[in-house]
Parts: structure tokens; sequence; C-alpha cells
């Protein structure tokens, strides 16, 4: 959800610092059990890859409705995202319509004429799965009207409107660490109880360690950071997003936190937007949305669509729909890649592969073309073995390399690679 809104939940210096020292506490003297958490936790079989579809928000904000919906569905068909694992179909703030006499969930009859449900039964009618979006606080980040204190009642609402997957975010709720762990396990709690299986985004930026409690709260995935702007790069202040290479950041060190069931969410995709969506930031170039992908891929991240599909160009469907990119994404072993070599201004990034391959990201953090070098040392090769390497942005054979690789890499690109041991 957009920053820029005012949100009563906004942590004042004083309370991000009390929250990263709680973090830092978490983390000191629970690695190790969220390491095991992550790997042993009961798993329902949802979210057994980062979930993969479009989210509303970034494009239409407040000018969601029905035609825009099922125009989106259509063509998730149509271009052939549907078989490359797009399937969620989620509508973001501003579709309510308040709540009737005895206190359900209604929405915008103007926005919504043949009500939820039926969306539902159109998105279902495509092979495709219908999302939805609330709030943990009394009202949502748009001031439309939230679930707390009506939690079982709107998962049950939910649940009878055919809902998939809830997005679930916390504006206008306290800062205290505790009672967003509440709130957040009071909905999954009542998600659960309806018998419908609903994948849940925990949606609350990062700032009280999602990572650390979420799988235990219901949660599917998590936000790891405040919201991505259509930027490359850019801190976090109260009233802004981020940019991509901050989310990416946001990111590092927090692998150990995911696993098939359970996800870091940097958040959606920027790809495509070119400053004319509701997220604004300046736009960016195609090396920089090229990366958001490779990395978001590499870190094993939700990939959640933001632009308008029913009219995007070439350049933006080349990059959405890379198979080789989505593959890595999708690996069933669930690993999240890690960051293995950084300087000022390139990182070296690896992933490794159900099949026993490698993801490798070679990112150009820096505004001039560098040649960046992955060793075999930092990813964990013997010096001596040799590593079939493919471009899967150029879809071609690099050849086979001993000891290290290395390759100019354009201002903000990232080189994506597989390295594939010989049989």
């Amino acid at each position: 959800m957009n920053t820029k809104r005012i949100r009563s939940g906004l942590l004042s210096n004083t309370c991000w610092v009390g929250f990263l020292l709680a973090a830092s506490i978490l983390l000191g003297c629970g690695c190790a059990a969220g390491a095991a958490e992550a790997r042993s936790a009961p798993y329902t079989g949802l979210a057994a890859t980062p979930p993969m579809g479009w989210n509303s928000w970034n494009t239409f904000g407040k000018e969601i409705n029905e035609e825009v919906v099922k125009g989106v569905a259509d063509k998730f068909v149509e271009l052939g995202l549907k078989d490359l694992g797009y399937q969620y179909i989620v509508i973001d703030d501003h579709w309510h319509g308040g709540r009737d006499a005895q206190g359900k969930l209604i929405p915008n009859p103007k926005k919504f004429p043949d009500g939820i449900k039926a969306l539902a039964g159109y998105i279902h009618s495509k092979g495709l799965k219908f999302g939805i979006y609330s709030c943990a606080g009394d009202k949502t980040c748009g001031g439309e009207v939230g679930s707390f204190g009506h939690e079982e009642d709107d998962a049950a609402t939910f649940a009878s409107w055919d809902v998939d997957y809830l997005k679930y975010d916390y504006c206008h709720a306290p800062d205290d660490l505790q009672e967003a762990i509440q709130r957040y396990t009071k909905m999954g709690n009542a998600l659960k109880a309806t018998g419908r299986p609903m994948v849940f985004s925990i949606c609350e930026w990062g700032p009280r360690s999602p990572w650390l409690w979420g799988r235990k709260g219901g949660g599917h995935l998590w936000r790891i950071s405040f919201d991505v702007g259509d930027m490359w790069d850019s801190p976090h202040n109260a009233y802004s997003c981020i940019g991509i290479l901050a989310a990416i950041d946001a990111s590092s060190n927090l692998e150990k936190h995911a696993a098939p069931g359970g996800w870091n969410d940097p958040d959606m995709l920027v790809v495509g937007l070119g400053n004319k969506g509701y997220i604004k930031g300046g736009g960016c170039n195609s090396a920089e949305y090229e990366t958001q992908v490779s990395m978001w891929c590499i870190l094993a991240a939700p990939l959640m669509i933001g632009c308008d599909i029913r009219n995007m160009n070439a350049e933006t469907r080349r990059i959405l729909t890379n198979p080789e990119a989505i593959a890595v994404d999708q690996d069933p072993l669930g690993k999240q890649g890690n960051r293995v070599a950084r300087t000022a201004s390139t990182d070296v990034w690896r992933k490794p592969m159900a099949n026993g391959h490698l993801a490798i990201a070679l990112l150009n953090r820096g505004d001039q073309e560098t040649t960046i070098t992955a060793n075999w040392k930092d990813l964990g090769v013997k010096a001596n073995e040799s590593l079939g390497i493919r471009d899967l942005w150029l879809h071609k054979e690099l050849g086979s390399f001993r000891g290290s690789f290395s390759a100019k890499v354009a201002p903000h690109a990232t080189l994506l690679l597989r390295a594939v041991r010989p049989k």
C-alpha cells in the first residue's frame, strides 16, 4: 500500500530504533530457531513456491473496478501469463462499500455491481485465483473500513465469496510489536477456521521483523520492506516509497526465513509502470526493470505484477514473461538466494536450485558499465570445477569456465545466469 498516505501506525524515530533493537535481540538469539522453524513448521501446501499474479494498487489505486479486473483476467489467459505461473488476481484497497446492518462487509455497488462472489467466479472460470485486501486497523490505508474487531466475520465473508488470497495491511494500527503479532495471528487463525484454503499475505512493511513470526501467525508471505516505487534507488522516509535497490538490500541476510509455504516479500513489481501508475517515482528504464525481475527471482520473492497488462508494450511483456527467469523464482527447492560478494558498486548473488544447478546474479549498482566477477570460492564451488554458464536473458550458452566467470554489466543492469555442473 502506498506509504504516501497518512498512517496512524507509522513508526516515529524513537519507535524505529526500539524495533531495530528488539529485532537485533530476536535475531541474535533466534537465528537458528528461525531457520529451523522455516524448515520444520507444518506445511499446508499453500504457496509451495512464491505466489505469482497481479495486484491492482500500483496502476489503479482507488480507481479499481469490476471491468478492469475482468479485463486483466482475460489478458492473463490471452498473453500466456497463466501458463507461465501467474495465477492470482488481487484487488487492493478501495473495493469497499462499508458494512451492512448486520456488520457484514459489502463491496462498492458502483465499482462492483455484480458483487465480489460473481467476480471471483469469473476469475475462477479462467483457471485463475482471486485475491482481496483488508487491514488490521479499524480503517484501511485509504480510509475504507478495516477488519480490526471483525476478523472472524470478515474471514467467513471472504470464504463465502470464494477468495483464495488475502493481502492484510497495517494502517491505523499501533506500533507495538506484540499487538501487531496478535492482530495478524487473529486473522490468520480466522482464515484457517473457515476451512477454505487462502494464502495470507502479511503487509506490515518490515519494521516489526515479520520474518521472525509471520509463519506462526498464519502468513504465507510477509513484507520485508516499505513500498517500492517506480524508481531505481531511494531510502525510506515517513511519506515516500523506497527504490528497487533499497528493497534488494532490505532482503539481504533473510534467506534462512524463506521456505516452501512462507516467503520474504520485497513488494510488488513496478515493471512497466513508466511512472504512469498510482505509485510514482520518476520511472525506471528497461535495465532497471529487468534487474527487479532478476533479483526478485534470485530472492525467491513473490512476483506480483503492478502494471496495466491490458496495455503493456512488447518490452514490458518480454521482461515479465521470461520463462528461464521465472523458473529460478519458482524452483521447488524453495531457497532464497544470498549475496556472496560486494564492492562499492557491484554485487554477486547465489541461489541453490533443486537440480544441483546454481542461479547467479551479477548486479551493477553503479552508474557506469563495469566488469563483475563471480569467483567459485564465493559460490561454494571448487576452484578446479568446470561450470557451464547460461545467460537467462539472452537465452544463450556462454561456455564452460573454471575458477571464475567475468562479464561487463551495464549501469543498473543485472546479468542473470544459470551455472550447470557437467554430468
